[in-house]
C-alpha cells in the first residue's frame, strides 16, 4: 500500500510540549516536508509545559476507553524513552493515593479497578500498617500504590524536543504571536509576529489560547477556554522530610479537579498543591495579574455562569484557600497531619487550560475539532504533558487518515 501523501507544508501555533511533540511526529512522518511552529514567546514551553507539578501520569484515574486513559497509558512509556534518549531527568518513583477514612474507600477501589482496566501494572492494595511502609508520615484508612507514576522535569523535555525539532530540519519562529488567519488558494495564509507566511496544513496547539486561534481561523467556539490558576506552596526542609515520594487524595466526585498534594521534584524538595481558583487571566499567575479581555471573555460566557451555579461551595472555598494558609495547611494534613504552618514557603502556580462546555461542565476527554486541511487541540489538560508525544502520535495518525 502506498504511503499517505503528505501536506506541502505544516505550521504547528503553540511552542508548548503538545505543539513541539506534534511539530516533531510530522517531522518524523514526513522528514521532506517543511514544518514551522509558531511561538509567542522569547522561548518554548513558557506557559502550562513550564509551570506544572512535573509528574509523569500513568493513567489511574481515567474512565476506561477515553483518550485520557489510552493516551497516558502509552504515553508516560514514550515520555519515559524520550527522556532516556536526550538525558533528560526522570525517575520512577512511584505514587501513594490514600483514602483518608472508610467513606473513602468504595472511591479507591473503584480508582484500583480503573487503573487495572487502563492496563497499569504492579498496583498494590494496602492497609495502614503497609501504606506507613512506603510513607511513614501519611495516614489514612487505606492507600493504593502505583509503581508505574514518576517524575521529570518538563521545560527539559521541551528544549530537547526543540533541538531535535531543529536537527530534523524543522524550524521554531519564537516572538510570533498569530495575529490573522485566512485561507486562500487552498493555503493558509498565516500573519505572525513582523512577517507572513503560508502552510497547507494547519495544527492548533495554543492551549490557553487555542480558542481564539480556533476563533481566528474561522471556527465558533462552541467551548471556551476559562483559566484555573493552581498555586503551590514548597516545604521547608523539615516538612520534605515527611514525605518520600508522591502522596496524592482520592478524588472527591462533588468537585471536579483532583485536590492538594504531595510531590517530590526531580531537582530536589517537595511541592504541596494545586488549588483550582478562578483566575483573572489566561496567563495570570498571580493573584494580582489581571487581563480586561479575558475577564470579559469569561463574563460573557453562559458556560462559565452555569459552571459557578454548577459549583458555589467549590468556587467559594478555592478563593477562600487561595487566601488562608491556614486552610490550605488542614487541606494538606488530610494526607499529612505532622505538616504545620511553619513547613509552608510559598512556591509557583500554574493556570490550566480548561475548556468549559455552553452547560457549565467541565470537558473531561482531550479534545480536539478536525478539518480537511486543519486540526485544532481545543482541551489536553492533565496528562497533556506526561501523554504529549502519544496525543502527536494519534493527531498524526488522524490526518493521514483523513
Amino acid at each position: 500500500m502506498p504511503a499517505p501523501a503528505a501536506p506541502q507544508s505544516i505550521a504547528v501555533i503553540g511552542g508548548g510540549i503538545i505543539g513541539l511533540a506534534v511539530a516533531l511526529r510530522c517531522l518524523e512522518t514526513w522528514p521532506a516536508t517543511p514544518v514551522t511552529v509558531y511561538e509567542k514567546e522569547p522561548a518554548v514551553g513558557r506557559h502550562q509545559s513550564g509551570h506544572n507539578s512535573n509528574v509523569l501520569h500513568c493513567g489511574l484515574y481515567y474512565k476506561p476507553g477515553s483518550l485520557k486513559a489510552k493516551l497516558a497509558v502509552s504515553g508516560i512509556r514514550e515520555m519515559t524513552e524520550f527522556c532516556q534518549q536526550h538525558g533528560v531527568p526522570y525517575e520512577r518513583c512511584g505514587k501513594l493515593v490514600v483514602a483518608v477514612d472508610e467513606e473513602e474507600v468504595p472511591r479507591l477501589r473503584e480508582l484500583e479497578r480503573r487503573g487495572t482496566a487502563n492496563g497499569l501494572s504492579g498496583l498494590r492494595w494496602l492497609g495502614p500498617e503497609a501504606m506507613r511502609e512506603i510513607e511513614p508520615h501519611a495516614r489514612g484508612a487505606a492507600a493504593l500504590h502505583v509503581p508505574e507514576e514518576g517524575i521529570t522535569h518538563y521545560p527539559s523535555v521541551c528544549e530537547a524536543m526543540a533541538r531535535e525539532i531543529g536537527r530534523r530540519g524543522g524550524e521554531i519562529r519564537l516572538n510570533a504571536p498569530v495575529r490573522g488567519l485566512r485561507q486562500a488558494d487552498g493555503l493558509w495564509r498565516i500573519e505572525a509576529g513582523d512577517a507572513e507566511a503560508s502552510a497547507a496544513y494547519l495544527f492548533n496547539c495554543a492551549g490557553l489560547q487555542c480558542d481564539r486561534v480556533m476563533e481566528q481561523a474561522g471556527e465558533r467556539r462552541n467551548t471556551r477556554i476559562v483559566p484555573f490558576r493552581g498555586e503551590y506552596f514548597e516545604l521547608s526542609e523539615e516538612g520534605a522530610a515527611l514525605v518520600k515520594n508522591l502522596i496524592y487524595p482520592v478524588p472527591d466526585p462533588k468537585f471536579p479537579f483532583l485536590g492538594v498534594h504531595f510531590t517530590r521534584m526531580i531537582q530536589g524538595g517537595v511541592e504541596a498543591g494545586p488549588n483550582a481558583v478562578l483566575a483573572t487571566a489566561r496567563e495570570g499567575y498571580t493573584a494580582h495579574d489581571f487581563s480586561a479581555r479575558d475577564l470579559m471573555d469569561a463574563f460573557g460566557y453562559a458556560g462559565f455562569w452555569r459552571f459557578l451555579a454548577r459549583y458555589p461551595r467549590m468556587s467559594a472555598y478555592e478563593l477562600y484557600r487561595s487566601m488562608s494558609r491556614a486552610a490550605f495547611r488542614r487541606s494538606l494534613q488530610r494526607l499529612v497531619p505532622e505538616i504545620e504552618e511553619k513547613h509552608l514557603r510559598n512556591g509557583t502556580a500554574g493556570v490550566r487550560a480548561q475548556a468549559l462546555a455552553p452547560d457549565g461542565t467541565l470537558v473531561q476527554d482531550f479534545d480536539f475539532v478536525l478539518r480537511p486541511n486543519a486540526l485544532h487541540l481545543i482541551n489536553a489538560p492533565s496528562p497533556g504533558a506526561t501523554a504529549s508525544l502519544a496525543i502527536a502520535r494519534y493527531l498524526v495518525g488522524l490526518i493521514r487518515e483523513d
